[in-house]
């Protein structure tokens, strides 16, 4: 039986653990590679926020929920600089973890009520890259109107935001 709370990928980058870091924790090169043009640096204790980089295609995500097997909602915009995330940890170069709206761009998502996920980054040194964790959990808070969907949708964009890393890390 499949899980609904956890979301686990693994990548391993052929880059040094500190560029990792840098590339994950420097709120400029993160968004680079995530999308976003966050407002100010991460900092434990501190809220980030940004503004997307990216348009979205409403009809184009819609269909492509249909194909994960949930029941298609359409999206809210997002205003510039709006929350993106709360820092919980910044262990470097090791650990590195936020909180945020899981799918937050869900037109049935309420920010206001909504409960977050923990997003969780580990690094480990594996010859002479670096082995990259990202952990999601708590998708069993999230309202069950849209919690399979949160799921789904960000178990996809965590498979995309590895590629993106890869290629920002490869860059350098």
């Amino acid at each position: 039986m499949e899980s609904l709370d956890r979301i686990e990928k693994r990548i391993d980058l052929q880059a040094s653990r500190e560029r990792v870091w840098h590339a994950l924790t420097d709120h400029r090169e993160f968004g680079k590679w995530f999308g976003v043009v966050l407002d100010q640096p991460f900092k434990p204790g501190e809220t980030v926020t940004g503004t997307f980089t990216m348009q979205f295609d409403e009809a184009r995500i819609m269909a492509h929920q249909r194909t994960l097997g949930v029941e298609a909602s359409g999206i809210r915009p997002i205003a510039p600089n709006t929350v993106f995330c709360t820092v919980e940890r910044m262990d470097a170069p090791h650990a590195f973890s936020f909180r945020w709206i899981p799918y937050g761009i869900d037109a049935e998502c309420d920010p206001a009520r909504e409960p977050t996920t923990l997003v969780e980054f580990t690094l480990e040194e594996k010859g002479a890259g670096t082995s990259l964790t990202i952990i999601e959990s708590g998708f069993s808070r999230v309202p069950e109107h849209r919690r399979l969907r949160a799921f789904r949708m960000n178990e996809g964009g965590w498979a995309a935001q590895l590629d993106n890393i890869r290629r920002h890390v490869d860059q350098q």
